[in-house]
């Protein structure tokens, strides 16, 4: 029996020490390598502080200028970057938006944070608005927040508290962060184990995952949401999508890729039409809209399905 509380002891100081490296793997994403793809010509270097760490992203600006017009903030998911969502700004510079393209902290060129999370995520994109707001070219009026995966649940969050969002476009979000690391960590922890992963997830994050799960805040969003979704989706389960749809009080309409995975810009590149059809149903751009380069670009892809 003199032993025994050594072994609790033993045991405890490892499931301990498993949680911090837990809490290291899904609270640091792993810094990847930019990709080759370069920002067009005309793209602008724009840098925003957040709680004393610099944001970095793109400004890609609409040709002509003339007078304020409608813009799009996107948003990439976890472990990836601006650059990867580059292809994902053709379509939305195609109908006609201004397109601020942010990397979130410890990803691409932003600076690295203690970790990163949804809630912080979303502190960015609370950053990457205010810069749009204040810039002249930008009508404040139309501005539409675009994510992927995490960063489509940020959008979700930010819209939640600021009704002046004109529409939301969300590419592959979880319903629920907490399902989702439950289904992440089962293949890889047993359950008692999962249980104390999740809750010191929590406890790095500092806040209930309930608090900021997007089929939580989606029902606070007063604007209109597109949900983009692949149908060859096993990260995020197409399932999640109708989950969010049947939480949003009629203000959001569902878009499946069928031959689309998890991947941000592919999904919003393949749903051109629907898209646009989405954006003038918002209001964020109008019916005499030049958008026959994203028409085309969506009739020369597969079909997608609507609902």
């Amino acid at each position: 029996m003199r032993g025994r509380p050594v072994i609790v002891l033993a045991a405890a100081l490892s499931a301990r020490q498993a949680m911090r490296r837990l809490s290291h793997r899904y609270g640091r994403p792993p810094r990847r390598p930019l990709p080759g793809r370069q920002p067009p010509a005309d793209a602008v270097d724009v840098a925003v502080r957040v709680n004393a760490r610099t944001v970095r992203g793109w400004f890609l600006p609409s040709a002509p200028a003339c007078v304020p017009g409608p813009a799009a903030l996107v948003m990439h998911g976890w472990g990836s970057s601006a650059a990867d969502m580059l292809p994902a700004a053709t379509p939305l510079r195609d109908a006609g938006l201004r397109v601020l393209l942010l990397d979130a902290r410890c990803h691409g060129r932003s600076d690295d944070d203690e970790f990163a999370s949804m809630p912080r995520f979303a502190e960015d994109v609370a950053a990457g608005l205010a810069w749009l707001r204040r810039h002249p070219d930008v009508d404040c009026s139309r501005i539409v927040l675009v994510g992927h995966s995490v960063g489509a649940g940020a959008c979700l969050l930010v819209a939640s508290r600021d009704h002046g969002v004109a529409a939301v476009v969300s590419i592959a979000s979880m319903a629920h962060p907490e399902v989702f690391m439950r289904r992440t960590l089962r293949r890889r922890l047993p359950a008692p184990l999962t249980r104390l992963a999740l809750r010191y997830l929590e406890r790095t994050i500092g806040q209930r995952f309930d608090t900021f799960a997007p089929v939580n805040t989606i029902g606070r969003v007063r604007s209109p949401v597109l949900l983009l979704h692949g149908g060859r989706d096993t990260t995020v389960p197409v399932e999640d999508a109708y989950a969010l749809q049947a939480r949003a009080g009629g203000r959001a309409r569902i878009h499946v890729v069928p031959a689309a995975d998890h991947g941000g810009s592919d999904a919003l590149a393949e749903a051109a039409p629907a898209l646009l059809a989405f954006l003038r149903d918002a209001r964020v751009v109008d019916d005499s809209a030049d958008a026959s380069g994203l028409e085309r670009r969506g009739q020369s892809r597969s079909s997608s399905t609507s609902r």
